[in-house]
């Protein structure tokens, strides 16, 4: 029998691992190194980024920078508006549509995001691997050689510099080299090569960029556009006969500059800066699942966040600040994808307690408002703010399929981000500052391109992503679900955030707008895609049914809810995922968690994790083991998939709703010891739960604001300390002061 001090001993090792911040089970381990770009080890700091893998016989640092971009116009916005749109569509001539707004997306290379350069060591002269980790705790890769060297790399977490450092007796062996990427290769030969796969660098025009060699120091210099460049430096130090170091950084269109001493003092300050920044990071919230394989994944995603955002770096492209390193562009161009890459990449923020880096999604959308409030002028012309679909670093509108990269509904999706920055924080300076007036010009602008029709509000013409593709069938005379949920969300925020505001009448009159919308299209199989149009086959994007995730309109608690959801659940099912990707999986536990239906969510978690990430946990699209699950089998990389799925395992743990917040709302039974420290709910509150063998053992609530939680959870509970709080069924409301703090327990 275990002694009584052991049982004690034994609870507050299991109780730390609450707190733990991530362990060696959620690194990247191999015995060896990858041999493709999108299997590689991933670091970043938001702003730069490498991917650090073998290319023949070299040991590879694949750079990167966040705003290297060609930002030269192909689409000829200017020739036409929305109204030529629907002449065109109602005329019939709707091939001259697609031939103006989609032709120059394949027709040009530009715009587009760039690679940087790379950089390599012989790995002759280093050895063979015998270990390669990424240490997720401190963004650090450290790779071992069976002669004893180590090589070890990270790029700093605030500042613009990448380190590395060689030790063992063949360091002075190992020099690395700047190799340039090669823009003025002759031709392709007329290969046909799509946007997908990414087409040659070479289609730039480019002049190929010069590399200066001096002792322990070499500089790229590459002429981009429009008498731009960027620059590479790279500069290294011999410490000892057994230590090299190096840093590196890349400059856009001004000089390189790295303006540090690599010496003893300096790397030491240097690293611990890096290593305070990221242990900071994860203590801001942790989880603890009893799925090996989905803790795992779940951790890496949140790695990768803190990778790519950042603090004045750019919003999250669709591959970040790891652009491929194959010769060619990145797929479908390294852009901006507003009708759902960017908006998923962040969903995991907000629970996730990640509000810092968040907010770069807002700063980016803020930066670029000038430029969109001009296109919305031009090409709806009317007053407000919308955004393009597809866009530059920007926010320059880049075509493609219209219906999606020219919606009119893009604005009412990224306030929902504003929205949800104010709301899990209730900073009330970004309300006013940001949140207020961003949503009202989209709403505004909303407001004026719709019509009233037979006593109801209606956009000109509807879509929703991607259904019917580029097809003039992709358009739609009533409300799809897609817009019209946005629509519904958009007044009503308009609404809160001018009620929240003091500005009550304005409140009144967009409520009373949000009343002229007609309700959703639905029958027995649940939400359609528009009026009397089902869904009727697989389909990646899960747009029509946005009003249950990610905009929370319907609520599985609600009785007049709970039938249309469950029904659309089932439509969904009996469709099956042979026309699904990666991250249509991720987006669809959500819904599941959102249904509550808890074993089907995590069951669409595990495929992703098992079947459309790459060995380095990158999201890229297909199913790689062989069309298991989804027809779908390339591996174009991209990441909002892998952010998709981190906030589907917060959506089992903690769910905000429109008043009150639930708690373990889609845990499988199974699932009976759980827990989650510091997850963020709307309101600005902290909350941290465990389950041990079925029962919540501890519930810990930090209020940052004055306020009170609605708290739902199924079983009774009491407060530690004998606070009186309320009850509505089986919501608590639990009143708190700003910084007030109080732990509950399951009776």
């Amino acid at each position: 029998m275990m002694k009584p001090y052991l049982y004690a001993l034994l609870w507050i090792a299991t109780s730390c691992t609450v707190y733990a911040q991530p362990t060696a089970t959620h690194n990247l381990k191999f015995d060896h190194l990858a041999t493709r770009w999108d299997e590689a080890i991933p670091l970043g700091n938001g702003m730069l980024g490498a991917l650090i893998w073998q290319k023949d016989n070299t040991l590879r640092l694949s750079l990167d920078r966040a705003d290297l971009w060609d930002e030269r116009q192909a689409f000829a916005l200017e020739q036409h508006d929305f109204k030529w749109v629907q002449q065109k569509l109602h005329s019939g001539q709707y091939p001259e549509v697609q031939k103006w707004g989609d032709n120059p997306y394949g027709d040009y290379p530009y715009p587009t995001k760039l690679p940087a350069a790379a950089m390599s060591f012989n790995l002759t002269a280093l050895g063979k691997v015998v270990s390669n980790v990424l240490d997720i705790q401190t963004a650090i890769n450290t790779i071992q050689f069976d002669n004893g060297t180590t090589f070890s790399s990270y790029i700093h977490a605030t500042k613009p510099i990448g380190y590395f450092e060689i030790n063992g007796n063949r360091a002075q062996e190992a020099l690395p080299q700047l190799l340039p990427h090669q823009y003025a290769l002759a031709s392709e030969s007329g290969k046909e090569v799509s946007v997908v796969d990414g087409q040659s660098l070479s289609r730039l025009g480019y002049k190929q960029g010069q590399i200066n060699k001096s002792a322990q120091r070499q500089l790229i210099h590459q002429p981009t556009y429009e008498n731009r460049f960027y620059e590479v430096l790279l500069e290294w130090k011999v410490i000892s006969p057994t230590k090299l170091i190096g840093m590196w950084t890349v400059a856009n269109n001004e000089q390189a500059s790295l303006n540090t001493e690599m010496h003893a003092k300096t790397t030491h300050a240097f690293r611990d800066s890096h290593l305070a920044w990221w242990k900071a990071y994860w203590k801001q919230s942790s989880v603890q699942l009893p799925d090996d394989l989905l803790e795992r994944q779940y951790y890496l995603e949140m790695y990768k966040l803190g990778a790519v955002s950042r603090k004045g770096a750019p919003a999250i492209t669709l591959q970040a600040v790891w652009t491929a390193d194959n010769g060619g562009l990145p797929p479908w161009k390294g852009d901006f994808h507003n009708d759902l890459n960017t908006q998923l990449s962040y969903w995991p923020a907000y629970t996730g307690n990640r509000l810092t880096e968040a907010e770069t999604f807002t700063d980016w959308l803020w930066k670029i408002r000038p430029a969109n409030m001009a296109y919305t002028k031009h090409y709806f012309g009317v007053e407000g703010l919308n955004i393009p679909g597809v866009l530059t670093l920007n926010g320059i509108p880049m075509g493609g399929w219209i219906q999606y990269a020219l919606s009119p509904t893009v604005s009412a999706w990224t306030a929902h981000h504003f929205y949800m920055q104010w709301k899990y924080s209730m900073d009330r300076k970004f309300l006013k500052e940001r949140a207020l007036p961003y949503i009202i010009e989209s709403a505004t602008y909303l407001r004026n391109i719709t019509e009233i029709r037979d006593g109801k509000r209606y956009l000109p013409l509807s879509a929703s992503p991607e259904y019917n593709d580029n097809s003039p069938n992709a358009w739609f005379k009533d409300w799809t679900n897609f817009d019209l949920a946005l629509a519904h969300f958009l007044f009503e925020a308009a609404a809160e955030v001018s009620e929240a505001s003091g500005l009550t009448k304005d409140a009144s009159t967009w409520r009373a707008i949000r009343t002229e919308l007609p309700a959703y299209a639905k029958n027995e199989t649940g939400l359609l895609v528009a009026v009397d149009v089902p869904m009727e086959h697989s389909h990646r994007h899960m747009s029509p049914y946005m009003a249950i995730y990610p905009l929370v309109l319907l609520d599985i608690n609600k009785v007049e809810d709970k039938e249309q959801i469950r029904n659309s659940m089932r439509h969904l099912e009996k469709l099956g995922t042979r026309a699904w990707v990666g991250y249509s999986f991720s987006w669809m536990a959500c819904l599941h968690a959102r249904a509550k239906e808890a074993d089907q969510a995590v069951l669409n978690l595990q495929k992703f994790a098992n079947n459309f990430c790459s060995t380095n946990s990158f999201h890229v699209n297909g199913d790689q083991k062989g069309g298991q699950y989804s027809g779908f089998t390339y591996r174009p990389f991209t990441l909002e998939g892998n952010f998709a799925f981190a906030q589907g395992i917060h959506e089992l743990l903690l769910q905000s709703k429109h008043g009150y917040v639930e708690l373990f709302p889609a845990l499988p039974s199974t699932w009976q010891d759980v827990s989650f420290t510091d997850l963020r709910a709307e309101g600005g509150f902290l909350i941290s739960a465990s389950k041990k063998s079925g029962t919540v053992a501890k519930i810990t609530i930090v209020a940052e604001q004055a306020g009170t939680l609605h708290l739902r959870y199924a079983h009774p509970l009491k407060t530690s300390s004998g606070k009186k709080i309320g009850q509505e069924g089986d919501t608590y409301l639990i009143p708190l002061k700003a910084g007030e703090k109080v732990e509950l327990q399951q009776l």
